[in-house]
């Protein structure tokens, strides 16, 4: 087996960046939430690292990559699940390839892999933040990647269904955000408003550092998503930072205009809504589209914050408003821009190059995706909370998390 050095080199790398995006979601968060409340919200994120890699290994991996939709040798189960035949990593060795990029190694595919897993449901907790039982958040963890992202990126990416129909998702528009997104709205619904108005906001520095991690995090979620180094990679490495940046000002703009005060939680807030929205498109439209996208996704995710707020949807740290929203828009983006001038191996012509067809494929499985997310969410919290309360007491509630929860406090 011929490797190719410099693309193992690559993809380790772009590994190691996505790993960086949990604790930078962590510090993102905890930013974002009241002094009482700050390694709560944290260790929702670090913890997902460590059960994440437990079922991924076990069966997460093979649920979300075994077997595809309608192979007679090693088929899935109804285009929705893989089979379970690679459970405990079973038959991978240090010299297996991995079939889609044959230079690199299976194992290099599965820690890659794995590290999307890790951040996906660590980005539903900003939505019921300061509000639900350690306990329930496990179980919630676990039956959610289990039962949403798991099936939901191996229909998408693993061989299933929707890839099977030609559904595109570079970097996780569908499988990351839309799900997580309409799953945060989900729980915000079922969980309900906060019983103690929470400060908030105690720590802009914070915010400011996870947003840097997360946009550095970033590169190697978009551009490793190529799974090797060609001018693809280098196309979702421009359109990556150009989205991120051109949403950033956006934001900064309007709500100067609209607020009078140029303010940086929304310059950084700004910046992670055009990487959600460029992450499904990164690597299939050119770097004018990820210019549009970028203004288009921070302007609509401003309002969608603004409709929350109206509507008093206690969102808390706006999972919704800017991870739902944003990738929604980038699926949308996606089916009308995506063109095979930018790749013309994996790629697609979206709407505008005459492919309506590639369009309505796209929406339908965000939409789906979504709706399923949605629903799933609402009702597993239902189950959780037979089992076990989802919703702290208001005396713990008063008293913080952090302390009525871990026992421990952020600062003395």
């Amino acid at each position: 087996m011929h490797w190719d050095t410099g693309n193992i080199a690559f993809m380790l790398v772009s590994t190691s960046l996505v790993m960086l995006m949990t604790p930078g979601l962590a510090f993102f968060y905890g930013g974002l939430v009241g002094r009482k409340n700050v390694l709560t919200i944290m260790i929702q994120s670090f913890v997902s690292m460590g059960v994440t890699t437990v079922l991924w290994v076990v069966c997460g991996y093979s649920m979300a990559f075994s077997g595809s939709y309608g192979d007679a040798t090693n088929p899935d189960i109804g285009g929705v699940i893989g089979n379970f035949n690679m459970a405990f990593l079973h038959g991978v060795t240090p010299s297996t390839p991995f079939p889609g990029s044959p230079s690199i190694p299976l194992i290099v595919f599965i820690a890659y892999q794995m590290m999307f897993a890790q951040i996906t449901p660590a980005l539903i907790t900003g939505a019921f933040a300061n509000r639900v039982t350690f306990k329930a958040y496990l179980l919630f963890l676990v039956a959610w990647l289990l039962l949403v992202y798991f099936p939901v990126a191996h229909m998408v990416w693993g061989g299933g269904i929707l890839q099977h129909a030609g559904v595109l998702d570079f970097a996780g528009g569908i499988v990351v955000h839309a799900t997580a997104g309409f799953a945060a709205l989900a729980a915000v619904f079922y969980v309900g408003k906060r019983r103690v108005a929470d400060a908030g906001l105690h720590s802009i520095p914070l915010v400011a550092l996870g947003t840097g991690l997360l946009w550095f995090g970033w590169y190697g979620f978009n551009a490793g998503s190529e799974l090797k180094v060609d001018p693809v990679t280098s196309m979702a490495f421009l359109n990556t930072d150009v989205a991120a940046s051109f949403a950033a000002m956006t934001w900064l703009v309007l709500a100067w205009t609209i607020e009078k005060k140029p303010k940086f939680v929304g310059l950084l807030t700004g910046s992670i809504a055009g990487l959600a929205a460029v992450t499904p498109a990164a690597g299939y439209v050119t770097t004018n589209t990820a210019i549009l996208i970028g203004i288009v996704s921070s302007v609509v995710c401003y309002y969608a914050i603004s409709l929350k707020n109206r509507m008093q949807w206690d969102d808390a740290l706006d999972v919704w408003g800017v991870h739902g929203v944003g990738g929604v828009v980038g699926v949308f983006a996606l089916g009308l821009f995506a063109t095979k001038l930018v790749n013309p191996e994996g790629g697609a012509d979206g709407l505008f190059q005459g492919n309506a067809a590639f369009f309505f494929k796209e929406t339908g499985a965000a939409a789906g995706a979504a709706a399923y997310a949605f629903a799933f969410t609402y009702v597993m919290l239902k189950v959780i909370d037979k089992m076990t309360p989802v919703k702290v007491t208001a005396a713990e509630e008063e008293q913080g998390l952090d302390q009525s929860q871990h026992g421990e406090q952020a600062y003395i």
